[in-house]
């Protein structure tokens, strides 16, 4: 009988990757200001707005019609997909390390192109994943919305990115010339782009990101009758803030793995390593010994109380032989260090995963 599960997002804590942006980089004309663009106003939809019917990581459907003027294919995603992985030092290793004791899920916002194309490279069961299923190749585009898709795509990426105040509650609290960049993206994709026959790809596609991250853990614990007291979720983004509350909540292990703000600040852990190793350890000493157990060795992080825990000595011995010097940072999060932490993480996540990836929500 199972009795816990790990689960993980995709892009942060096991690749490198931002497939989405990568993908609209290479096939859109200035694609990469175009995603970093939407991406900014998917956060403001989803953290000042609350747009109802919204959820975090709808930056991936709303790039999908762009695609289509673009004549973007499905084969076209899974080869590139397939050229293009970058995983997190020791990923392949821990995976296997943690499904040699558990049940082990991936829940990502990340189109099925990728999510495939990356499980075949680590050899992780397909099955065992969550993320947003698409077959672009079935929408159909007449010409003059092409013409007219791609004029748009040209004039978001000359917007000026939009800057998000500090503690910004409200669209007031932006700049007038923001505030505009937002209300002309509104018009672009609430009146113009539903309009077009690809329109429906608005209504038909499901992200799994934010409550479908949420939702997908609990069809997880369900399936397999192990209660959330028993889950550990590793995360790093915005797309992952209703999964850790869920988990943290319940008594499970919430963990931040080189996360933004948004992640640091709603999870329980936060990791700052190039390396997955952190994550094996943490995994195996919930799974074997509880919550409790991870947190005393949190607490007692050095090399010499490590030697004497209860971990794993075959894990200990390979962050040893990675570390040879100071350890990758490890913190129990609370009111008093989030901000510095999440100021830290956010730093390390531009380092690992690039500057313009990193920086994305």
């Amino acid at each position: 009988m199972v009795k816990h599960v790990f689960i993980s997002d995709c892009e942060g804590p096991i690749s490198k990757n931002d497939n989405a942006f990568e993908l609209t980089a290479h096939f859109i004309p200035k694609g990469d200001k175009l995603f970093s663009l939407i991406s900014k106003y998917d956060d403001i939809l989803v953290d000042i707005v609350k747009k109802e019917a919204y959820s975090a990581g709808g930056t991936l459907k709303l790039i999908l019609p762009f695609f289509k003027a673009f004549d973007v294919t499905d084969k076209q995603m899974q080869e590139f997909s397939e050229q293009n992985i970058i995983l997190i030092a020791d990923t392949k290793d821990t995976l296997r390390q943690i499904l040699d004791l558990t049940e082990a899920y991936i829940i990502s916002t990340s189109y099925e192109h990728y999510i495939q194309a990356l499980c075949k490279a680590i050899s992780f069961p397909f099955q065992n994943t969550y993320c947003t299923r698409l077959q672009l190749d079935k929408y159909t585009l007449k010409e003059q919305e092409k013409t007219k898709l791609k004029e748009i795509a040209k004039e978001i990426a000359s917007m000026p990115m939009i800057n998000i105040p500090t503690n910004a509650k409200s669209l007031s609290d932006f700049s007038e010339k923001d505030q505009e960049t937002i209300n002309r993206l509104n018009q672009i994709f609430w009146t113009e782009i539903p309009s077009m026959s690809c329109g429906m790809i608005f209504s038909e596609i499901n992200t799994i990101g934010g409550p479908q991250k949420a939702e997908a853990i609990k069809d997880i614990i369900s399936k397999l009758n192990v209660p959330l007291s028993n889950v550990i979720y590793v995360g790093d983004s915005i797309t992952d803030v209703e999964a850790f509350q869920l988990v943290k909540q319940n008594d499970g292990l919430a963990i931040s793995f080189n996360g933004n703000s948004y992640a640091v600040k709603n999870a329980k852990i936060a990791v700052i390593s190039e390396n997955s190793i952190v994550t094996a350890i943490m995994a195996d000493v919930f799974i074997n010994h509880g919550k409790e157990a991870v947190y005393q060795i949190i607490q007692d992080w050095n090399r010499k109380a490590l030697k004497r825990s209860i971990i794993n000595p075959f894990l200990i011995g390979q962050l040893f032989a990675l570390y040879t010097r100071g350890l990758p940072k490890v913190q129990i999060l609370n009111a008093e260090n989030m901000d510095l932490v999440a100021k830290e993480s956010n730093e390390f996540r531009r380092k690992v995963r690039g500057h313009i990836i990193g920086r994305l929500g």
